[in-house]
């Protein structure tokens, strides 16, 4: 227990719903202050005095940083690190650290579920189910929307790391052949085929890159015209490697067999996103919840304090800055 350890957790509930133990940072902290929530007026008077940070979403820019001299560590309680300044940071001698691989068996299921339920129509045997035309059926099943079997089908991966390589498996377990797409702006690998070759041959695509200047995009209309009539597109990583409004329109055109996102461009969406439009047939959309099971968001917390110890025991891990 470091009782001269002050730590603010700035928004403890895009984490805990009531349901983690909060042992392992307890025992690192003695002092430490969960705010479920806070707004950017109050940024600064929460982090007087506090030694270190926690923060999954709350920004922390360069003037706020210098408005906190008492800082030495930063915990992102995510992956992703745009929500802090690390320029700034580094200058001022305040180590970042994040967290990793958290939610893969999370995500990866909820990929697999996305790409099962375009497979098989599943929104749509729902909702006819619901509207009673099963009930009114001539015969004793309805079959009225063609269902896919994935085995056999060729799965297109771009991005292939710890995630990826996990829904590559679960694809595998399935009977699927699996094809890696090579990213842009990387190194050309003999075992990437460059988009332009991938996309004609895959009958689902599943994206797990990061976005970048060189991902923006990534999926367009040129791109989606490239694919197979009747293929699938999940998307369970960043909205912006796809451009929504093509989407939308392929979606519409019937090209596409159908898609399912767990992420969008803009999060909270925008209500005239043009994914959003309720007369988009065989779309998905579910609301960037992929990785929140409580399995997942407990291992946050357990890295969190794993980083926090290591940091004050001079061997610090999952350091990003």
């Amino acid at each position: 227990m470091n009782n001269g350890r002050r730590a603010v957790f700035l928004d403890h509930a895009s984490l805990d719903l009531d349901d983690l133990d909060m042992a392992p940072l307890r025992q690192v902290f003695s002092d430490l202050h969960l705010h479920a929530q806070t707004p950017p007026e109050l940024i600064i008077k929460r982090l007087q005095g506090a030694q270190v940070a926690i923060s999954n979403k709350v920004p922390l820019d360069a003037s706020t940083l210098a408005a906190c001299p008492d800082l030495k560590l930063i915990l992102i309680a995510a992956t992703g690190s745009n929500n802090v300044d690390l320029a700034a940071a580094r200058a001022q001698g305040i180590a970042v650290c994040n967290c990793q691989g958290y939610g893969t068996p999370a995500v990866a299921q909820h990929t697999l579920m996305l790409l099962l339920a375009l497979a098989t129509r599943l929104p749509d045997y729902q909702q006819a189910v619901a509207a009673g035309r099963w009930q009114q059926a001539s015969q004793f099943c309805l079959l009225d929307y063609p269902i896919m079997e994935l085995h056999g089908k060729t799965l297109g991966l771009l991005g292939h790391g710890e995630l990826g390589s996990a829904v590559g498996r679960l694809a595998e377990a399935f009977g699927m052949r699996v094809l890696l797409g090579q990213l842009p702006g990387r190194p050309a690998r003999s075992d990437r085929l460059p988009l332009d070759e991938l996309l004609p041959h895959v009958d689902a695509l599943s994206l797990h890159c990061p976005l970048n200047e060189h991902t923006r995009d990534l999926i367009g209309a040129d791109q989606l015209q490239a694919m197979k009539a009747n293929a699938l597109l999940v998307n369970t990583a960043r909205g912006g490697l796809i451009n929504e409004q093509a989407l939308a329109d392929a979606l519409r055109s019937g090209h596409l067999g159908g898609a399912a996102c767990d992420v969008l461009s803009s999060e909270p969406p925008q209500a005239d996103n043009p994914l959003l439009a309720g007369d988009i047939p065989r779309l998905i959309i579910t609301p960037h919840c992929a990785w929140g099971s409580r399995e997942a968001r407990q291992r946050i917390v357990g890295q969190l304090a794993e980083n926090a110890h290591a940091y004050f025991n001079a061997a610090p891990r999952r350091l990003i800055n």
